[in-house]
């Protein structure tokens, strides 16, 4: 891995943009209502953005690099600077990463190798919607709950993880991802925390997801 390098006088910085979200602000219901896809989208994941390019704006060698290679090469960060980007990066990766692998409301089930893997890993889809369930209503405080895979040995695995850490910095792949910040759903849920899990089932695109780990075998790096 060569290091980050500064940018030479013909390069121009860009730093990181909000993503326009992939669909409609109303397109979740009645699972997600338009009114906190539009808080949450162009509220706290833009916020995220800005703090971001606030934080590298003294350090142009970094404005260039994806985020996804932004936080995997986190240890090259300037050290002052370095929590900052892990947070407010890793706040606007897992939301970039949320924003792909849910949807409209299509009815869709886990197809092929990853429904294979499902089965392989927890026996069942139910199972393992079960599993992951779990784990997010015993997450404390705010964070986000991910299916991954284990690149050492293509393992799939469910992992919760504390505030905006991402599973880039844990050398795992993502394939899906949860927010269980009470942002992501209070508007809508309030304290109700199992409705809003029981409801993420219904806007889950498995065919992102399945999309995903195909890529992971065809040797596509991704978030």
């Amino acid at each position: 891995m060569t290091a980050i390098k500064a940018l030479d006088s013909t390069e121009q910085p860009t730093g990181y943009h909000l993503p326009p979200l992939p669909y409609p602000f109303d397109a979740l219901e009645p699972f997600l209502d338009s009114e906190t896809m539009w808080f949450h989208h162009d509220g706290h994941h833009q916020a995220y953005v800005d703090q971001l390019n606030k934080v590298i704006a003294p350090y142009p060698q970094l404005h260039n690099l994806t985020i996804e290679d932004l936080l995997r090469r986190l240890d090259e960060v300037p050290e002052d600077i370095r929590l900052a980007v892990r947070d407010q990066g890793g706040g606007h990766a897992n939301h970039q990463f949320l924003w792909k692998v849910i949807g409209s409301p299509r009815n869709t089930q886990p197809q092929g190798r990853l429904l294979e893997a499902l089965n392989d890993e927890f026996g069942s889809l139910t199972l393992f919607q079960e599993q992951f369930t779990k784990l997010a209503l015993k997450h404390l405080g705010s964070g986000w709950v991910f299916l991954v895979i284990n690149p050492e040995n293509n393992k799939l695995e469910i992992m919760a993880l504390a505030n905006n850490d991402s599973v880039l910095l844990h050398k795992r792949v993502g394939l899906l991802i949860c927010d269980v910040w009470e942002h992501a759903y209070y508007l809508k849920y309030q304290n109700r925390h199992a409705e809003y899990l029981k409801a993420f089932w219904n806007i889950v695109d498995w065919e992102v997801v399945s999309a995903r780990l195909d890529n992971f075998y065809a040797g596509k790096q991704q978030l």
